[in-house]
């Protein structure tokens, strides 16, 4: 692949977003590349997860309007409807977006425009110091179009998801923190061994367990308190399957409690 890293070391993806010289923009043929690695992804029984970042000082600066706009400028309907089931970053926010493996964003820099959509898509987002965010489309003639303000709204709420959509200005790490966009910062330097650390904590629970609570979570949202709470009983309980993992993971934590009490 020309403009998309991708590495598989002990049951992580390392997906590395490859055009620095752009700021790791998105245009079609990294959309395309990424695609493919998402479908590997999910597909390979040898990952748990992946860690998503960009090459170079920035996440992504979001579509890359030198082709972006030239595209869709003479665009009909049908055109549009054809775009519907295939969002940016390889599908991740429309299209691959119900990938239950756990994907986690370590934005290194800017994440804007589009890259911030691409942010918002994945389930855990860790933080450079120096990472920025912004709803940069609205300086363009353009807004969110690929799950920006959908998972925005459910992300950090109504209020926010306004301010920052009408007023497209920047957003520090700090800042995002706060708002709920991010769920850690750390040092530049660490930003790849914390997300490391959460995938490694995501490796040592059940597999079974955790992709189905991915997907649980998914569907619950908009539904009524009471089918929401019948989809989670029901997916939790037929995610045990035979119970046999759950037999030996308990065997595991009596055994080590019983050594620790000889100890």
């Amino acid at each position: 692949m020309e403009k998309v890293r991708y590495e598989k070391r002990n049951r992580i993806g390392y997906v590395t977003l490859n055009r620095p010289e752009v700021l790791n923009a998105l245009d079609d043929k990294i959309n395309k590349e990424l695609w493919s690695v998402w479908n590997d992804f999910d597909k390979d029984d040898s990952l748990d997860v992946a860690i998503l970042t960009g090459a170079g000082k920035a996440f992504c600066s979001g579509a890359d309007l030198k082709t972006f706009i030239p595209k869709w400028e003479k665009a009909n309907m049908l055109d549009i409807r054809r775009n519907v089931p295939s969002g940016i970053g390889g599908g991740i926010t429309r299209g691959q977006h119900r990938i239950f493996k756990p994907i986690i964003a370590a934005v290194n820099g800017h994440a804007i425009g589009g890259g911030f959509e691409l942010a918002l898509a994945c389930d855990i987002r860790i933080a450079s110091e120096k990472a920025k965010f912004g709803v940069f489309e609205v300086r363009y003639g353009l807004h969110q179009g690929d799950g920006g303000i959908v998972r925005l709204v459910a992300i950090a709420g109504l209020a926010t998801a306004l301010e920052l959509s009408l007023t497209g200005r920047e957003v520090t790490a700090e800042e995002a923190y706060r708002l709920q966009l991010v769920n850690r910062i750390v040092p530049h330097e660490n930003l790849m061994a914390t997300a490391e650390q959460y995938a490694t904590m995501i490796i040592g629970n059940s597999q079974q367990a955790i992709r189905s609570a991915k997907e649980t979570i998914l569907d619950v949202v908009g539904r009524t308190l009471a089918d929401a709470l019948k989809l989670e009983t029901i997916n939790a309980y037929s995610s045990l399957g035979d119970f046999s993992e759950a037999r030996e993971r308990l065997a595991q934590f009596y055994a080590r409690g019983k050594n620790a009490e000889k100890a």
